[in-house]
């Protein structure tokens, strides 16, 4: 999880709002299933996409009040951030192509 960051309920204004870079964010939970499916393929994005895409990753069961804020109400979400902003979003476990279609829109020089 090296170009991961763990999102919190007090870290998520500074690390994904406040951002320069557009913004992933997995919503997750240790017990879905689907969570962990999606998982490798949000590492291999973070790798793919360093410098150009932050990645953050929010557990729900232990910071709901981002959760709750942005009406999670099925995980995975993987929302878009870009500008403080929640842009674009994919509920449920996707193949990396389409997660990777979703965010060029919002990422600079990005082939």
């Amino acid at each position: 999880m090296g170009n991961i960051i763990e999102g919190t309920d007090f870290n998520f204004q500074n690390e994904v709002l406040k951002s320069d870079l557009p913004v992933l964010v997995d919503f997750w939970a240790p017990w879905c299933g689907p969570c962990r499916m999606v998982a490798p393929v949000v590492e291999e994005i973070a790798g793919d996409l360093a410098g150009k895409l932050k990645v953050v990753k929010v557990n729900t069961d232990e910071n709901y009040g981002v959760a709750s804020q942005y009406g999670i109400m099925s995980i995975p979400t993987l929302g878009i951030f870009k500008n403080g902003k929640l842009v674009d979003a994919v509920i449920g476990a996707v193949p990396k192509q389409h997660l990777v279609s979703k965010i060029k829109p919002y990422i600079d020089n990005v082939n």
